[in-house]
């Protein structure tokens, strides 16, 4: 009889409990990574829905494996501009509309990172600005030269789980 109580007990409140605590954790059930298909290629991309990983990105990344990247998803799409801010490495980008088809397409170099002497208005307005040049939901970034191999440019078809992107763009 004790033994049907503690697993009553275990499945009725102590499995939620856990459960809740773990989506938490994760940004109420976002994974941390998910697949986006591009020309019949498959990434595995860092997700980021919210202000401070969007502002964050791939700052600091020392390097991306061929098949990863980083999603970004907003609340809306408007026209938008990305820079190199923190960056290490190249990378390419893609901007992407709510319907999965870019908008458009850029390799970024990396760019000197913040002097000791300079202020942070001075390093941000002397950063180079990738234009999404039509209004855009979703940025993709990946490898640089990868884009260009894969042949992608505006109007390519990208795929990916946008509804769930969408739904928890912060």
């Amino acid at each position: 009889m004790r033994v049907a109580s503690t697993f009553r007990w275990l499945t009725s409140f102590l499995f939620p409990m856990i459960t809740a605590a773990l989506v938490s954790c994760t940004g109420q059930g976002l994974p941390a990574t998910t697949t986006v298909t591009v020309e019949g290629r498959a990434f595995q991309c860092r997700i980021s829905v919210t202000e401070a990983t969007r502002e964050l990105g791939l700052g600091g990344v020392t390097a991306l494996g061929e098949n990863e990247g980083m999603i970004f998803a907003f609340t809306d799409s408007t026209t938008r501009n990305f820079w190199m801010r923190g960056c290490v490495i190249d990378m390419d980008i893609a901007f992407i509309d709510p319907f999965g088809f870019v908008t458009a397409v850029h390799t970024m170099p990396k760019e000197e990172l913040q002097r000791p002497d300079e202020t942070e208005n001075d390093y941000y307005t002397r950063l180079k600005r990738y234009p999404s040049l039509l209004p855009a939901q979703f940025v993709l970034e990946v490898s640089p030269g990868t884009l260009a191999q894969l042949g992608v440019k505006r109007g390519t078809r990208v795929e990916f789980d946008r509804d769930l992107l969408k739904k928890h763009a912060e």
